[in-house]
Parts: structure tokens; C-alpha cells; sequence
């Protein structure tokens, strides 16, 4: 009963617990590093049909502080924190529930001393690291496409780390509660209209009053608006609430996670 309580408390964090699930999953992408990339050329393929033929037919975007740039420059940034919010989902939904309930990989891990907040960890530090290979090119595309304006875009690496990490722990949690293959159809009902409607095509000012608080509270908005700010050097303090968000809704999707692992395979 102390081991089981042990590895059910997520708290004290063991340093470097979950570094072996990291290196687990990359002996095992080493292999099968096509199917690794392949999730970079997505967002790719939608910035480079809005900046060639949609961006030619909407001309230059105007900021709400004035500033006037291509709208190819405006969805760009969108793509990027879309593209980490995908990678995360991803790889802490459908990998996980596989493993956890087909593979029965969790249920050998915690046979072990590694802990259920160790499992929690390693599988989103992994998600990080691979949203976070697939966010640094997909900013150098948009550099060479001469579609950053401002320094600040040095910071839009660790934002979409920062997205994903949100994502990655929400997806993880929700994960534990997921019965079957179906219930998958609810996250792609939450992705898809934030996809759509997190101004990432068309500014927030678009919608109406009533409509307007409901985009500016979902998680993918609060993304956008850091990557947007930091692509065109329109940054204010506010970001750090935004950020914020972002840092609570990771760190609660981790714990949950954690405690669903442990009631789940340590009965």
C-alpha cells in the first residue's frame, strides 16, 4: 500500500523520471523518422495555399494598431500555434490511449519505480521536444517567406512550446477518461471550430459582442494572439496573461493526468 501511494502522489517531483519514457519514444521514432516529419508539411501546405492564392485576392491586412502587413503574415503566426496545438493533441490522445489500453505499455511502466506523474511527464516532455522540432522549422519557413517583421519572433519558439504544453497536458487528461475509438469524435468537435474561429483567419473585432468573449476564452485564441504579437512586434504586458493560461491549463491537464494513471493501472 506505501509503493502504491507513493507512485500515486505526484508530489515530490523525481528529477529525471520520466527522461527514460523520452528516450523510449525516440529509439522508437529513430526508425520510423518519415512518419516523425510528416506532421510538419500540414501547416506548411495550408501557409503556402493562403500566401500564394488566397493572400493575392485579400491584398495587405491592416492591425488593429494600424500597422498594415500581408495577410499571408497575418494567418502565418495562426498556422504556427495551430500546427503545435495538433502535434500535442496528437501525440497525447491517440498514442496515449493506445498504449494505455492496447499496448498495456503504462501497466509494465509502473511495475517499475517510475511513478504515474513520471509516465504524465515523459509523455509530454516527449510531445514538446517533437512540436518543438516541428515549430522551429516551420519558423524558418516563415522567415525565409519574409513573413516576420519584429525581433520578438525569437520568442515564438518557447510560445509554441508553451501551446503545446497546454494542449499536451489538457489532451493527456482527457485521454484517461476516453472509453473507445468514438469518444475521439468529441475532440475533433473542440478542434476543429477553434481551428476555425480563433481569429486565425479574420481578426477577433469580426464577430459580434455576444460572440466575441466566447472565441477570446478558448485556449487555441490565447496562442494565437502570443504568436501574432511576437511575428509583428505588437507586444504588450497583457501577453503574460495569455500566458498564464496557458501555463495553468498545462500544469492542471498534467496533474489530472497523473491521478487518472494512478487509479486507472494501480488497482
Amino acid at each position: 500500500m506505501a509503493t502504491i501511494a507513493a507512485r500515486v502522489v505526484p508530489v515530490p517531483v523525481r528529477l529525471g523520471g520520466g527522461r527514460h519514457i523520452v528516450e523510449r519514444n525516440f529509439l522508437l521514432y529513430r526508425r520510423s523518422w518519415v512518419v516523425f516529419l510528416s506532421g510538419f508539411f500540414e501547416p506548411v501546405f495550408y501557409l503556402l495555399s493562403i500566401g500564394i492564392g488566397v493572400a493575392h485576392l485579400v491584398g495587405d491586412f491592416t492591425l488593429s494598431d494600424g500597422t498594415k502587413i500581408a495577410y499571408a503574415a497575418f494567418v502565418a503566426p495562426a498556422m504556427l500555434a495551430s500546427s503545435a496545438m495538433n502535434g500535442a493533441i496528437f501525440d497525447s490522445t491517440y498514442n496515449i490511449f493506445f498504449r494505455m489500453k492496447y499496448a498495456k505499455l503504462y501497466d509494465s511502466m509502473l511495475a517499475t519505480p517510475l511513478r504515474p506523474w513520471d509516465v504524465a511527464t515523459g509523455e509530454i516532455t516527449w510531445a514538446l521536444l517533437r512540436g518543438a522540432i516541428y515549430s522551429a522549422m516551420f519558423i524558418l519557413v516563415m522567415l525565409v517567406m519574409g513573413l516576420i517583421s519584429s525581433w520578438w519572433a525569437l520568442l515564438a519558439l518557447p510560445a509554441a512550446v508553451l501551446i503545446g504544453f497546454a494542449f499536451a497536458g489538457a489532451g493527456m487528461a482527457l485521454t484517461t477518461f476516453m472509453r473507445s475509438w468514438q469518444d475521439f469524435e468529441f475532440v475533433q468537435l473542440a478542434i476543429m471550430p477553434m481551428f476555425l474561429f480563433s481569429a486565425t483567419f479574420y481578426p477577433v473585432e469580426t464577430y459580434p459582442a455576444a460572440i466575441r468573449w466566447l472565441v477570446e476564452i478558448t485556449p487555441l485564441y490565447q496562442g494565437v494572439v502570443l504568436e501574432r504579437a511576437f511575428a509583428t512586434g505588437a507586444v504588450s504586458w497583457f501577453l503574460l496573461v495569455h500566458a498564464f493560461y496557458l501555463v495553468a491549463m498545462g500544469t492542471l491537464g498534467m496533474y489530472v493526468a497523473s491521478r487518472r494513471l494512478g487509479k486507472l493501472l494501480l488497482k
